[in-house]
């Protein structure tokens, strides 16, 4: 090469480099694993938040100077704000970007558990409980459509599994942790711990977890045109139905099995039924992006095949302890499906269907307690199982017919 071609190729303009990718995207093969977790830490605060005091009643009645049953409002106050709040709030919330949101509702648990923790009053209590259920509300409505846009296309079923993966977690081992602590230092400093968890979330949030615009104003659909689209309907009837038959059997579990001897293991019994809810989540997580529609008939037929079990060998321990196991292999990755559902039925409008599913969910609970109530004491517990089955056979119809909307064939 003569000096003029060596001057030449060095001064002769060059292609410009590929733009490197956003820092705020994931990878396009890759699960952003950081981002996720953070989703998972804000669904086991969330869980927990609302779980714990049912655990910690006598200490918190005591410290209240209320009876049991006034302590135990802490959690009906909860559930309503969930419930008057979430499809209203999100909707009114479309526009803003994600991470503020995100961050707005994450930091409304730090300040409500750090009320709860240091308040003397009861009324000021049921206030912070109450705004504690709205931010879970406006959290659960964020969450799986949150984890979708943050995964490449074709493992969004499998990163709202990694979201999810904090509820199991907080029902099996965060609820029984928080009561041991408040037994052994005051269920104030329970509280306040879990405050000092959210503001480490936050930090995480910020470091972790990607920013996305809002909805743009001409490409929201009103609440019922949401409702309209198809799909939606027949995830929320089938959440509905599944989740009210979860509720009323996993609400009165401990008159359930005493039949079965098994008065004084609850606590053995709830474990056993967690730890089978996270291989539940594994087992959906890995499956989900190819077998939704099948994977969710599955978990149907297995609750069923579960709520026949219970009824027929309910007396017996080995029956109850594998029943409850096979229960909550069902139960785990239930949360990952219907969500997976709406948000891909919904589209861009995930948020919002989400937001009807977190609205059935609390009827769901609500209704679990009143019917599985009545059951138990107008027929009495053994009436629990076959009440299951006749609510998991209608969610199973729904599921089976929604074949082309809702629950696809793969």
């Amino acid at each position: 090469m003569t000096a003029t071609e060596t001057l030449d190729a060095v001064s002769r303009p060059r292609p410009a480099a590929p733009p490197e990718a956003p820092l705020d995207q994931p990878p396009p093969e890759r699960l952003p694993w950081g981002g996720l977790l953070a989703l998972a830490v804000a669904g086991f605060i969330t869980v927990l938040t609302e779980a714990l005091p049912a655990g910690l009643l006598p200490r918190i009645g005591a410290g209240l100077s209320i009876s049991e049953a006034m302590a135990g409002q802490m959690v009906t106050v909860y559930a309503i704000g969930s419930l008057v709040a979430a499809i209203p709030l999100t909707a009114a919330t479309r526009g803003w970007r994600r991470r503020p949101l995100l961050l707005t509702a994450i930091a409304g648990f730090a300040v409500v558990n750090t009320v709860t923790a240091v308040s003397t009053s009861f009324a000021l209590t049921l206030g912070a409980r109450f705004l504690a259920g709205v931010f879970a509300g406006l959290l659960w409505a964020l969450v799986a459509g949150y984890a979708a846009r943050m995964a490449p296309e074709h493992l969004k079923g499998r990163a709202i599994a990694v979201a999810m993966i904090g509820t199991p977690i907080a029902l099996s081992l965060g609820v029984p942790a928080g009561a041991f602590l408040g037994a052994a230092v005051g269920w104030r400093y329970a509280f306040g711990l879990m405050s000092v968890l959210t503001v480490i979330l936050i930090g995480w949030t910020l470091w972790r977890v990607p920013d996305f615009p809002g909805q743009a104003a001409d490409r929201r659909l009103p609440l019922a045109g949401v409702f309209a689209m198809p799909g939606v309907r027949p995830v929320l009837a089938g959440t509905l139905t599944y989740v009210l038959a979860h509720n009323i059997l996993y609400t009165y579990v401990a008159p359930f099995v005493v039949p079965a001897g098994l008065g004084g293991q609850v606590d053995r019994v709830l474990f056993v039924f967690g730890a089978a809810a996270l291989a539940g989540v594994w087992i959906v997580g890995a499956l989900i992006a190819r077998r939704l529609r099948e994977m969710t008939l599955v978990s149907i037929a297995a609750f069923g095949a579960v709520a026949v079990a219970l009824g027929l060998w309910g007396a017996s321990p080995l029956a109850v302890y594998v029943a409850v196991a096979v229960w909550g292999v069902t139960y785990g990755g239930a949360p990952t499906l219907f969500q997976t559902a709406s948000a891909q039925a919904a589209g861009e409008a995930a948020d919002v269907a989400q937001s009807m599913i977190v609205t059935a969910w609390n009827i769901a609970i609500a209704g679990g307690g009143l019917f599985g109530g009545m059951l138990l004491d107008k027929v009495g517990a053994a009436s629990l199982p076959w009440a299951l089955l006749g609510l998991l056979a209608v969610a199973l119809v729904v599921v089976w017919r929604a074949r082309r909307a809702g629950f696809p064939a793969a």
